[in-house]
């Protein structure tokens, strides 16, 4: 490990951190450089607008919280009632809030 920690040093003194940083920052203003996108399932959507946690999402729901991880992380989908009460959360969330809290 000596070795390798010896090659490691040798090749950092070589570079020159400040450069690197501002080649890399003129890339990204260029609109270069690696671009990420992150798709939201609709069950976070809806949870997420609502300002809910997934515990209190599921309870809400009436389905488990693992139940709505499942559905959050893409490994499920929610059945076709599910499916309309989350569309209906995204599209009035504060209604959806209201209702469910009166009954």
């Amino acid at each position: 490990m000596k070795k390798l920690s010896k090659d490691i040093l040798a090749r950092d003194a070589k570079r020159d951190i400040g450069a690197e940083v501002l080649e890399a920052i003129r890339e990204i203003k260029a609109g270069g450089g690696r671009k990420f996108t992150v798709q939201v399932s609709q069950a976070t959507e809806a949870r997420i607008k609502l300002g809910q946690s997934q515990a209190d999402f599921a309870a809400m729901l009436g389905v488990s919280v693992r139940t709505l991880q499942d559905w959050e992380q893409g490994r499920r989908e929610p059945s076709g009632a599910a499916k309309a009460l989350l569309k209906v959360v995204v599209a009035a969330p504060k209604t959806v809030r209201k209702v469910l809290a009166a009954a």
